[in-house]
């Protein structure tokens, strides 16, 4: 590179890690706050949480200040008539934007390696730790055999069915010390709450009746919380969900997961040959069961195949990003550089994330394939970008 270039560059990277460190800061800060009001984090349990968070927000700010980055330096470059001065010097546009795309490329390969190991380790320890994973295992776990109750646990917990976080008709019993159950109680609705300081499940019943042990009623309450323990291995995730994992562990998942759906279709194609009548009610709810399996296991499929494409797509975000703020930032040289980041962040925002958020829902649903459906949105802003380059160097 050039002396030219290498100053451009220069200022792109000053620019760029002052506000890399102003937005991280505010959405980690408020981010802190949300987490600590809601789960009742400690002093010390917000200083371990800070680092834990700050990856997690990287993927999503360093796209902005890219942007916010090259409009600020290429407008000032276009206000100054810098820009002038070098297609007068008769050096072409394309050799200015230069430094702008060595940004976008590095950084785009900063988001991924970030993505590679880190994030996903720290986004598993924060939500282990911290944050409610333990809350929805319990809730999954409801919904699924509408009960809790196994050994280690100081109580047992019965649902007729689970409305998100409303646990509708909850019969809840508590044993103490002495293994007599010192709590009975039958709530037309209950909420597990999760306290992360006290590593303890508050079970809160609404409108409950109370029983003795011999099924007396002991009494009725609008609200009564109950804490109780939680057991050290309810703490850990046993099946982490796909964000929290690593790229080699997302590729051996996702062959796992492919050869168990292969097995199960093998399996469905060999009892499929039985003639309908002669199926008997065993083996017919047995493949039942095993058509239940492959759909659940195609599903936990397609959200690893979303996973796998999404980061690249939001890691190249950073190039695409980059190539819309160089012709905005020039165009608008006259006005202030927050009316040019404005001016191309909005439509990012309203177009770019919105078709994202559809791709990765269609992904995980099978609609699409992961990365028609993930990629969309890059390829759009690439044309974009294309487009308001060809109109800059024309005029």
């Amino acid at each position: 590179m050039g002396t030219l270039q290498r100053t451009i560059l220069v200022e792109l990277v000053r620019v760029f890690a002052l506000s890399l460190f102003g937005i991280t800061g505010i959405l980690v800060m408020a981010g802190v706050v949300a987490e600590a009001s809601q789960q009742g984090l400690t002093p010390s349990q917000i200083l371990v949480v800070i680092p834990l968070l700050i990856p997690s927000t990287l993927p999503y700010t360093i796209p902005a200040t890219t942007l916010f980055a090259t409009c600020v330096v290429y407008g000032r470059l276009a206000h100054d008539n810098e820009i002038l001065a070098i297609k007068a010097a008769g050096i072409h546009l394309m050799k200015v934007i230069v430094p702008a795309a060595i940004l976008g490329v590095v950084m785009s390969g900063a988001t991924m390696a970030l993505y590679y190991r880190l994030i996903p380790r720290t986004h598993y320890m924060l939500r282990t730790q911290f944050l409610n994973e333990v809350e929805e295992s319990l809730y999954a776990m409801l919904k699924k055999d509408r009960c809790i109750k196994q050994p280690g646990l100081s109580y047992s917990m019965w649902v007729r069915q689970v409305q998100g976080h409303r646990l509708i008709d909850a019969l809840f019993k508590r044993r103490d010390k002495t293994g007599h159950y010192d709590i009975i109680a039958k709530a037309r609705e209950a909420e597990l709450h999760y306290v992360a300081a006290k590593r303890q499940i508050e079970v809160t019943l609404k409108h409950c009746d109370l029983y003795t042990e011999n099924n007396s009623t002991a009494g009725h309450v609008q609200l009564k919380i109950v804490p109780v323990e939680l057991p050290e291995q309810y703490l850990t995730m046993k099946n982490p969900r796909p964000r929290a994992l690593t790229y080699p562990e997302l590729l051996q998942q996702r062959q796992e997961k492919a050869a168990e759906i292969s097995r199960i279709g093998a399996e469905l194609a060999m009892q499929t040959t039985t003639p309908v009548s002669q199926i008997a009610p065993e083996l017919a709810q047995h493949i039942s069961n095993l058509k239940e399996m492959q759909r659940q296991l195609q599903l936990e499929l397609w959200s690893v195949d979303n996973e796998l494409s999404l980061r690249p797509a939001l890691s190249a975000g950073c190039l695409c990003f980059v190539l819309i703020g160089c012709p905005v930032g020039i165009w608008f040289s006259r006005s202030d550089y927050l009316s040019a980041f404005i001016t191309c962040f909005l439509p990012v925002v309203f177009v770019y994330y919105p078709l994202i958020l559809c791709g990765t829902n269609f992904v995980k649903q099978g609609r699409v394939g992961a990365v028609p459906g993930l990629w969309a949105a890059n390829v759009l802003l690439a044309l974009a970008a294309f487009g308001l380059f060809r109109r800059l160097l024309r005029n």
